[in-house]
């Protein structure tokens, strides 16, 4: 899960004006495929410096909420001492911390409860000691950080959520915290109701259904799959708030993909026939929910954006077709006619 690393000391370090391209590119990239808000989950202060700068440059053309890289410990420190910044423009707020708890499925790198099925008396592993999860948990609280855990396996759901829990009892009085498990992807059963019940959100990629699932199989075996991977109606039937996304660059940025996904359970290819698992699906109005005015829930912005209504940001999004009427295998044919950030068309289909 980390040998990417011994290549990345050796890369030179990025001139700021690579910075600054990429970061231009990028913004063009989430406009074309009519993303107005960004969650980025993870960097560092010289991004956010970037950002600030496009900001007022009058260059920035999508909002965005970046959580601080907890594999920066002088970050975290330097944001502790000065507190969350949380922009009254809506266009670059900085209040969550990112914790990397476990790997993927996929390199038999997320953390189990019991062994691989197809790799015995092997079950993952933690990526940062686990007391992190309660160490940054418990600053959150009390300084007014949001906290996001990636967790992909279901020791590592189960983990993050007693050390949340055990924060959360420390901290009575703070009852909005919002903290976030990014993926929440395989759960063990006991653990599924929790989410409601403590008030935090699953971050999840319904993408990575279609792409892990015909595989995912066989690490976890017919069992765990359907008891507890990729249950997102479990989850909202629990009371718990979903927030979508793509996990680009893992997955493409493009949402309608995703969409997809959500409504379907099936693979980009449109398999199987009725989808995996199907009572998990979400219906389309969820699936627009958890895009929306739920991942503004996940960012502390529901007031402000999320929805179309008076008093709001006019922030939307045009499509050449109705992603909420068109045939199921017309979707993914779907493409953005135009994109509309605070009421300025930041791009136009020709």
């Amino acid at each position: 899960e980390t040998a990417s690393g011994l290549v990345r000391r050796l890369i030179p370090e990025d001139t700021p004006e690579r910075r600054e391209k990429a970061l231009e590119l990028a913004l063009q990239e989430l406009a074309e495929k009519g993303i107005t808000s960004f969650h980025d989950a993870g960097e560092d202060q010289n991004f956010i410096d970037l950002l600030e700068q496009f900001k007022e440059q009058d260059r920035l053309t999508a909002r965005m909420y970046v959580m601080l890289s907890s594999r920066k410990p002088e970050l975290l420190q330097a944001w502790y001492k000065k507190g969350p910044h949380i922009d009254p423009d809506h266009m670059v707020t900085v209040r969550s911390i990112k914790l990397n708890m476990d790997g993927a499925l996929g390199p038999w790198g997320a953390w189990l409860l019991e062994d691989y099925e197809d790799k015995p008396s092997h079950r993952g592993h933690e990526t940062m000691p686990i007391a992190l999860v309660s160490e940054v948990s418990e600053k959150g609280l009390e300084l007014g950080f949001q906290v996001c855990s990636h967790a992909i396996g279901d020791r590592t759901n189960r983990e993050v959520l007693d050390r949340y829990e055990a924060a959360f009892a420390k901290f009575p009085e703070v009852n909005d915290h919002r903290f976030r498990v990014e993926h929440a992807q395989h759960l063990h059963p006991d653990d599924i109701s929790r989410f409601g019940e403590m008030g935090v959100i699953a971050a999840i990629q319904a993408i990575h259904l279609s792409s892990d699932r015909p595989w995912a199989i066989g690490r976890l075996g017919a069992k765990r799959i359907k008891d507890g991977a990729y249950v997102w109606q479990k989850l909202l039937q629990s009371g718990a708030v979903i927030s979508n996304g793509t996990d680009a660059p893992v997955e493409p940025l493009d949402p309608v993909p995703s969409f997809f996904a959500s409504v379907t359970r099936k693979t980009l290819k449109m398999t199987p026939e009725g989808g995996f698992e199907p009572d998990q699906k979400m219906t389309r109005e969820q699936a627009l929910k958890s895009y929306t005015l739920d991942g503004a829930y996940a960012e502390f912005e529901e007031d402000f954006k999320g929805s179309i209504e008076v008093g709001k940001a006019a922030d939307f999004t045009v499509f050449d077709r109705n992603l909420m009427e068109v045939p199921e295998n017309e979707i993914l044919n779907t493409k953005v006619a135009m994109t509309i950030v605070g009421g300025k068309i930041i791009f136009k289909s020709e």
